[in-house]
């Protein structure tokens, strides 16, 4: 994956966030699922292409 595909899923999963938290509210469990697998992501961005920190500390 390229450091422009993990950002287009980034942004991607960001609006999903967002739509799914004005439509059922921050504490939904839709919208904490999308929110982890934002985390995910944005921890994998930084990882990888940041501090360049071992895959097992995440």
């Amino acid at each position: 994956m390229t450091k422009n595909d993990l950002v287009t899923l980034i942004e991607k999963k960001r609006a999903e966030l967002i739509s799914v938290a004005i439509t059922n509210g921050l504490t939904s469990s839709v919208a904490i699922r999308y929110s982890q697998e934002l985390d995910h992501l944005l921890n994998e961005y930084h990882r990888v292409y940041i501090k360049k920190i071992p895959s097992s500390a995440c």
